[in-house]
């Protein structure tokens, strides 16, 4: 039996590729590379380049490699992006989901664990939030991640499709064996632009707003580790697997850094000092966002082991001086 990763190969979904290829697993991979890398992925995992919304293809893959899992991945993710373009996010993130759902139903797949966003919250009321708190996605982004959930919610209680879906808060880091990490040109994750811009590889980067509601007036989020991140996705494969029923979970740490402090760390870390300019705030931004992530942990036994900032930053540095020094 195989497990199906779709957007494999890009940052996080390569991450789980690795792990499940690690655990002995038949992988298969469908990704448009569109924002993956090949080259991420290890050997031994097989990749279909092709489109989630291809019905055709993502039907033939579960019945050609008798898929009895998929963990989807797949999804546009850049808040800012989906404000400008809403209709090609609800159409890659939502429409394509659909697809993904309805082939997994049609093909006897049971196990479905899903990558959503702690932006369905929108601005939470009291952090830390926690998995009941009102739903209030602030773009287009969170609204197609949360469209996607209740597809798989009424899914799941109509056909059976046993689910697990991990709402992510701010992922960040990379592999701790330099296998794989955030490659994406021109990313606009904030760990990753500070990490180019003190290794020189950004003149400068800019910090939107800073007159929100926070201790320094800049956001503040919950930034997790990849490998935990992961480690979260194999506890809900083996969830399911042992019969545990559906479930939605927050993935984080339960505390949170501004932008101005993981900038600082950042400097820190690589020894370097570097210009970051003031800007205006972006929309779709909430001003502070942190996860309580006691049910992932009493659910799924889930046990974080790299909480902790200076970690992080050191992962992702290391991983960016070596695809640097590779010229990827």
């Amino acid at each position: 039996m195989t497990v199906l990763v779709t957007g494999g190969a890009g940052y996080i979904g390569s991450h789980m590729v690795h792990a499940l290829v690690d655990s002995g697993e038949r992988v298969v991979v469908l990704d448009n590379l569109s924002t993956g890398f090949a080259w991420a992925l290890p050997a031994a995992a097989t990749l279909v380049e092709g489109d989630t919304g291809d019905e055709v293809l993502v039907s033939r893959l579960i019945a050609e490699h008798a898929v009895e899992a998929i963990v989807h991945f797949a999804a546009s993710i850049v808040v800012p992006d989906s404000v400008a373009d809403p209709l090609g996010y609800y159409r890659n993130n939502t429409v394509n989901s659909r697809n993904v759902i309805a082939c997994a139903v049609k093909g006897g797949v049971k196990r479905f664990v899903f990558s959503s966003t702690a932006a369905v919250y929108g601005n939470p009321d009291a952090v830390p939030v926690a998995e009941d708190a009102p739903l209030s996605p602030m773009s287009p982004y969170g609204s197609s991640k949360l469209m996607t959930e209740i597809m798989l919610r009424d899914a799941g209680l109509a056909h059976g499709l046993g689910h697990v879906i991990l709402r992510y808060f701010n992922v960040a880091g990379a592999d701790p064996q330099a296998r794989t990490g955030q490659s994406t040109r021109n990313a606009t994750h904030l760990i990753k632009v500070a990490v180019e811009t003190a290794l020189g590889l950004r003149e400068k980067m800019a910090v939107f707003g800073t007159d929100y509601p926070t201790p320094d007036g800049t956001c503040v989020r919950d930034y997790i580790h990849v490998a935990d991140l992961i480690a979260a996705h194999m506890d809900a494969l083996r969830h399911l697997r042992g019969g545990g029923a559906s479930a939605t979970l927050n993935c984080g740490y339960g505390h949170g850094f501004s932008v101005l402090e993981v900038i600082e760390t950042v400097k820190r870390v690589a020894g370097v000092d570097f210009p970051v300019e003031l800007a205006p705030r972006r929309p779709g931004d909430p001003a502070a966002i942190v996860a309580s992530s006691e049910k992932a942990r009493a659910l799924l036994g889930w046990q974080p082991r790299f909480d902790d900032l200076d970690t992080i930053v050191a992962h992702a540095l290391a991983w960016q001086r070596k695809i640097s020094a590779e010229g990827r």
